[in-house]
């Protein structure tokens, strides 16, 4: 069982994480959802198209503008209340280093923590464990957050992507967060090449075999366009790949872009594996 905020998820349901960037210069949508009611809507428009989980960002993950803690906190929080207050049952995810900006969002609603970075501020923990909140462990190798990796390398990519998540996994738990509700991320392209990403995804079950309830976020993503040498736009093909490809091997949550798009090839995911029923089945009865 998985539990995210005030749902119960059973451990075969495959989850979106819809993702909505109240920033100006994300790499995706260039600032399409910065402004307040433009991400409120784009919340309304992920849970019609079959999100669970919405996740709200202030701050992109590439190198950019300083976005100082209080500006972080009034471009995520104030979107948190409004989510929680059209959508009582959604959980909410803020994407967030900081334990301010965690502690600020969990007043306002949220239900998860999304530490992209890899327990960079250790805090953060501590303020899920406090508020009761899910907390997703990601590895990011150690980097800086918002820096990019350079000539970085790993003896085996997969051994320390389970180093370090189960490390921060087992200490929120220690600290208090419910072990239900504690996610391990392997992280494609933070504090990774192209090849790295691939490998975590091609051997996705070792993560799986941790226990730990596996998130992957890989929409869109460079080491999606270096494999298909494609631009962000022409990425989504690719990106349904890998999803399915991770679905197969037991991830449970996709944080995504393109709900619609998602919802199919997971919804198809679990049909073939036998854990979702067809829509209809006319064909050979007639």
């Amino acid at each position: 069982m998985l539990k995210l905020g005030r749902q119960n998820f059973d451990d075969d349901a495959l989850l979106i994480m819809a993702i909505v960037n109240r920033t100006p210069d994300s790499f995706y949508d260039r600032g399409a959802t910065y402004e307040f009611d433009l991400a409120l809507q784009r919340v309304h428009d992920v849970v019609r198209d079959g999100a669970e989980i919405v996740d709200i960002g202030g701050v992109k993950a590439a190198p950019g503008a300083t976005v100082t803690v209080d500006e972080e906190i009034a471009r995520t929080a104030s979107l948190v209340a409004a989510v929680r207050a059209d959508f009582p049952d959604v959980a909410i995810s803020v994407d967030t280093w900081r334990h301010e900006v965690g502690e600020a969002a969990c007043h306002a609603g949220a239900d998860i923590l999304n530490d992209a970075w890899g327990g960079w501020d250790p805090a953060l923990a501590e303020v899920a464990a406090r508020f009761g909140a899910a907390l997703v462990c990601t590895h990011a190798g150690g980097v800086e957050p918002r820096t990019r990796p350079h000539r970085v390398c790993y003896e085996d990519i997969v051994a320390d992507v389970l180093a370090r998540t189960v490390v921060e996994a087992e200490r929120a738990v220690a600290l208090g967060v419910d072990p239900d509700s504690v996610l391990i991320d392997p992280g494609h392209d933070f504090g990774k090449n192209t090849r790295h990403s691939l490998e975590v995804t091609r051997r996705l079950a070792d993560l799986v075999a941790s226990g730990w309830p596996v998130l992957v976020s890989l929409s869109n993503k460079d080491f999606v366009g270096e494999t298909l040498g494609r631009p962000v736009g022409e990425r989504l093909l690719g990106t349904l790949a890998a999803t399915s490809i991770s679905a197969w091997l037991g991830a449970r949550v996709f944080r995504a872009h393109n709900i619609a798009e998602t919802r199919q090839t997971l919804d198809m995911v679990a049909a073939i594996r036998g854990t979702r029923p067809p829509a209809r089945t006319v064909r050979g009865l007639a």
